[in-house]
């Protein structure tokens, strides 16, 4: 069986400035990967080539087992994503939201599936309420609905938790987790805090300007490293750029 991601040599460029350079990188089925670096490392700019928004200048990479740019109407079936900003119309409700999107994803009975993916996400009481009236946790979670209404196999975040409250981490936590263990889905997360890397991932990858500078199992790192304190200082030990 295919990966659900497979990256090889990948590479993005911007005239004399490598934003990937040669990345390489598999993430098994099922896995909930975690992908560190500093700003500007090239995380974003991996999760747009994976997700079809970006064409890589070389290299490859293909998303259970279609390409992203020779196949990427394929790729884009097996893609859910959230972006940092989660884009929503503020002045309809959660369910008429989302029965848009359903019907531009071509998903069947879309009101029933909503009805579902609301109650996986523990939040049918959002389905009637203004998305202009929600927080930023529950904008989110229509955000997470939005994007695995058409049961997607690997969902892409991107800095899932940036702006929310303690609650707010911890309840999204718990519902990536959720999604990973009840519906088998991959994910791949962009992210900066290792708190959450280490309570939610199984795996991870460091990012140092456009490398991949480290790769390993949680278990992995957490046997070899220690806490979350020692971890820390390994992300900063290899991304000095974060420090400054």
């Amino acid at each position: 069986m295919d990966p659900a991601i497979g990256i090889d040599r990948l590479s993005k460029r911007y005239g004399s400035l490598a934003a990937l350079d040669n990345l390489t990188l598999e993430i098994d089925r099922s896995e909930i990967f975690g992908f560190l670096g500093h700003n500007g490392a090239g995380k974003t700019t991996t999760i747009n080539i994976l997700t079809t928004l970006l064409a890589p200048t070389s290299g490859s990479a293909s998303i259970c087992g279609c390409d992203v740019v020779a196949d990427s109407m394929k790729a884009r079936q097996h893609i859910g994503y959230v972006p940092e900003n989660v884009r929503l119309y503020d002045s309809m409700t959660a369910r008429d939201n989302l029965l848009f999107f359903a019907r531009l994803s071509g998903v069947r009975e879309p009101s029933q599936r909503i009805g579902e993916v609301l109650a996986i996400l523990d939040c049918p009481e959002l389905a009637t309420k203004r998305v202009g009236d929600m927080s930023k946790g529950q904008r989110q979670r229509i955000g997470l609905a939005q994007a695995i209404l058409h049961r997607p196999d690997v969902l892409f975040l991107d800095e899932p938790t940036s702006g929310l409250d303690p609650l707010g981490i911890k309840t999204l936590r718990d519902l990536i987790v959720k999604l990973n263990r009840t519906l088998g889905m991959t994910i791949f997360m962009n992210t900066h805090l290792i708190s959450e890397v280490s309570k939610t991932c199984t795996s991870i990858g460091v990012l140092n300007h456009g490398r991949l500078a480290y790769r390993d199992t949680i278990a992995g790192v957490l046997a070899r490293f220690g806490d979350d304190q020692t971890l820390e200082e390994l992300y900063l030990s290899l991304t000095p750029a974060a420090a400054a």
